[in-house]
Parts: C-alpha cells; sequence; structure tokens
C-alpha cells in the first residue's frame, strides 16, 4: 500500500493519474508563464502594448488552439493566467480542462544570492508555498514547477553549499506540491554558460542530479508522482 510510505498523502492516486497524463507520447508541455515582464519584452517586438487585457488576449490566443489537445499534455501558467478568463468569461484552467490538458503553475517567487559564494543563488518561495499551493489546487491547478538554477564557472561553482541548497529545496517544494496535490517537476538547471566543455557539464550534472534525487527520496517524495 503505496500510503504506508507516504505518510499523509491523500493524493497518491490522483498523483500518479496525472503524471502519466502529462507525459502521454508525443505530447508536451506548453511553458506559458512567463512574468509579466518577460511576457512584456515579447510584445515589444511586436509594438504590442505590455497591459492585463493583452496578456489575457495573448493566453486565450494560445488555450484556444484548435487540436492543441493533440500535441500538448499540460500547460504551466503564471499567477496572473490562472486567475483570468476566456472571451466567453471561463476560467482558463476550465478551458484546457475540457480538452483534456492540465494546468500547472509556477510556483517559485524568483532568486536571491547566497552569500559567501561566487554569486551563486537560490530559489525563492517555500514561505507560505503549502497555502499557496491548496489555493492553485482549487482554481484547477494540477502541476507546478519550480526553477532552480545551477551555474558552472573554472573558479569551483556550483559549489557544495549551492547544490546542498539547490537539493534541500526542490525536495522540499516537491513534498509540499504532493501534499496540496500538484505534480511537481523537480528540475535543477544546470546552465550551459560557460568556457568549460562537456564533459565537466556531465560530471557537474551527475553530482547534483545525484545530490537532488539523494534529498527527494530521503525526504520521502513519491517518484511515481513527480517529474525530473
Amino acid at each position: 500500500d503505496p500510503d504506508l510510505h507516504y505518510t499523509g498523502l491523500k493524493y497518491t492516486e490522483e498523483l500518479m493519474k496525472n503524471a502519466k497524463l502529462l507525459s502521454a507520447p508525443g505530447k508536451g508541455i506548453l511553458a506559458s508563464d512567463e512574468s509579466n515582464g518577460t511576457c512584456g519584452k515579447r510584445f515589444e517586438a511586436i509594438n504590442v502594448e505590455n497591459t492585463e487585457e493583452n496578456r489575457r488576449a495573448y493566453r486565450d490566443l494560445l488555450y484556444s488552439v484548435d487540436g492543441l489537445e493533440e500535441f500538448v499534455s499540460g500547460a504551466i501558467m503564471y499567477d496572473e493566467t490562472i486567475r483570468q478568463k476566456d472571451s466567453n468569461g471561463v476560467p482558463f484552467a476550465k478551458v484546457l480542462l475540457d480538452k483534456g490538458i492540465l494546468t500547472g503553475i509556477k510556483v517559485d517567487t524568483g532568486i536571491s544570492l547566497i552569500e559567501g559564494t561566487n554569486d551563486e543563488t537560490v530559489t525563492n518561495g517555500l514561505d507560505g508555498l503549502s497555502k499557496r499551493a491548496s489555493e492553485y489546487y482549487e482554481m484547477g491547478a494540477r502541476f507546478a514547477k519550480w526553477r532552480a538554477v545551477v551555474k558552472i564557472t573554472d573558479d569551483g561553482c556550483p559549489s557544495e553549499v549551492a547544490i546542498t541548497e539547490t537539493a534541500h529545496s526542490l525536495a522540499r517544494y516537491a513534498q509540499i506540491c504532493q501534499h496540496a496535490g500538484l505534480v511537481p517537476i523537480v528540475e535543477p538547471e544546470i546552465l550551459t554558460d560557460g568556457t568549460h566543455d562537456i564533459k565537466k557539464c556531465a560530471r557537474v550534472s551527475e553530482k547534483v542530479f545525484n545530490a537532488v534525487m539523494n534529498e527527494v527520496i530521503t525526504q520521502r517524495i513519491m517518484l511515481e508522482g513527480m517529474f525530473l
């Protein structure tokens, strides 16, 4: 009985079912979770004013495409977007669900520097995440995204501090999300920028993924209900 291992996890079956839906063969996840600022940069390139209504209309255009469900299994939203509706007043999460597409939500709140390192960063957003994740579930979200960035440099990055911090926060985020019914995408993003070669990138990647999975198992995340 999986419930015996994943203590207090009431969404076990739903998490496994949704993880399978999201990873349907031949389908991908639409990342429509740009912050309002990033969305503005895209609009600037085509001379469109960055207003809430224009952002809503843009999302509406994306989600209402005929046959979207043939190629897309999930769509990640930004906080503003999950609260918005299509031209007929139907919430976007419902528009997608009616097509068999799951709604995802970006739940991190940006990054801050880890003092004492070479400008390495930690992802913020664990404070209050339990409440926010439950609210997003009520709004129709069924999976979540959290971006954790690790950089490689010739002078020792990523540091042990950064790797530990990244692994711990990713696992905490995953644990909180699963208890709220959201399938977490656990994404330690190793930046390719730098002068290092592919072999060093592979070594660092293995070390980081190892640390992340070790923490994920330590914190008893249900592996069948998450994405790496």
